[in-house]
């Protein structure tokens, strides 16, 4: 470790490390402010791909701010997902392809692989620095409006490492752009990622017939945990991973802070579904309540993992996610303070509370939410949006 830095803001972490420096910020504000500083600082090249980029004013912000870096001669490159950005007009984007930018779109053809989500978020500039997260480039995520956002993070990193990032980017941008993309080509690249093994690695997933290496590390870390904290958007894992929760729990601690309200309820419901057996078996849960919850974060010991990934079955096996694994006990222990802040924000779910929730009504929509919030887009699940 070279040096340390917890910022008086509780939503900003500047860090050292290996000769990186990492900034993690979470405030909606701050994360659009860190993404066009980026942009307009860059020299000669930026590679980004977001799931969502809206028509909105920040969508609107960003674009421009990409378009004048293409006016300047800085190479410009955008991956979409075509389901996710498919709100967004494609005619959107032709100022940025007219000054020499490139779009490519990620879409899986017309069978069960179009379930699978490029759902990765990632801006890379000059090859030397990036920014990952849970964001994407719209209002929401950007805290406008404030009263119904979505609580997200991001972190910047730049170093030797961002080098990695930029392999794994290149090799999707050339798979984009061939003119019928093999998923089976896909796979073998996700297959095939064998990221570093220092303190920081960059972990892919993916659908692969086994698991991808950022499902198979988090595994593996829970299965010598003795502490894990998790802030998660979305929260359905499969049993293997809860079993694996509930047996930390019994001789350590485990601390969940989850969505208390989302513009999708299914995975809202999914989540308490599973609360019993957690409760019992000693995990703490925190519903958070000031907003929308969007957050992708876990702390296993002394690593810390950052990126796109929800804890829940889409992300762990379908989607593309991208994930950055950073072990440092003193980093660990600034992102565990970041974490206290959240759970500060949120309510404690006693088994009282669980017991007075679970009514025949409720337990029908966890468990049809459950099944289907897991495999099924997110875009889909949100017509299981019904009242209690």
């Amino acid at each position: 470790m070279d040096c340390e830095t917890a910022c008086a803001d509780p939503g900003w972490i500047d860090y050292q490390l290996h000769g990186h420096r990492l900034h993690v910020r979470g405030n909606g504000p701050d994360l659009r402010n860190m993404l066009i500083e980026m942009i307009e600082s860059d020299q000669t090249s930026l590679r980004l791909h977001y799931y969502i980029f809206a028509n909105d004013r920040s969508g609107r912000l960003v674009l421009a701010r990409l378009i004048r870096a293409a006016r300047r001669g800085v190479e410009v490159t955008l991956m979409l997902d075509s389901f996710g950005s498919s709100g967004t007009p494609k005619a959107f984007f032709k100022g940025l392809e007219r000054c020499g930018g490139q779009i490519g779109w990620f879409q899986s053809s017309w069978s069960t692989r179009s379930l699978i989500r490029n759902h990765q978020k990632i801006a890379i500039a000059d090859g030397s620095s990036a920014i990952i997260g849970g964001f994407n480039v719209s209002d929401g995520y950007f805290g406008l409006p404030e009263e119904d956002c979505w609580h997200d993070m991001g972190l910047c990193i730049s170093g030797p490492q961002v080098a990695e990032l930029v392999s794994w980017y290149d090799q999707l941008w050339l798979w984009v752009c061939q003119p019928k993309p093999k998923f089976r080509k896909l796979r073998m690249m996700i297959k095939r990622w064998h990221p570093s093994q220092g303190a920081i690695r960059w972990l892919v997933g993916g659908p692969t017939t086994r698991l991808s290496p950022w499902a198979r590390t988090v595994r593996h870390d829970l299965d010598r945990a003795r502490e894990v904290q998790i802030v998660a958007a979305y929260f359905s894992p499969g049993n293997g991973l809860l079993r694996r929760l509930r047996r930390i729990a019994r001789d350590g601690i485990v601390r969940l802070v989850v969505a208390s309200r989302s513009d999708n309820t299914a995975t809202v419901a999914a989540a308490r579904l599973l609360y019993g057996p957690l409760l019992r078996a000693g995990v703490e849960i925190y519903e958070y309540l000031p907003c929308r919850l969007h957050m992708k974060l876990i702390v296993i010991g002394d690593a810390v993992y950052i990126g796109s990934a929800n804890f829940d079955m889409r992300s762990l096996y379908l989607n593309l996610e991208i994930m950055l694994r950073i072990e440092d006990a003193g980093f660990a222990a600034l992102i565990r303070s970041f974490i206290a802040q959240r759970v500060a924000d949120s309510l404690p779910i006693t088994r009282e509370i669980h017991r007075a929730r679970r009514t025949p009504f409720r337990l029908l929509k966890g468990w049809i939410s459950y099944l289907l919030v897991g495999v099924l887009d997110y875009q889909i699940t949100r017509r299981l949006n019904f009242r209690d």
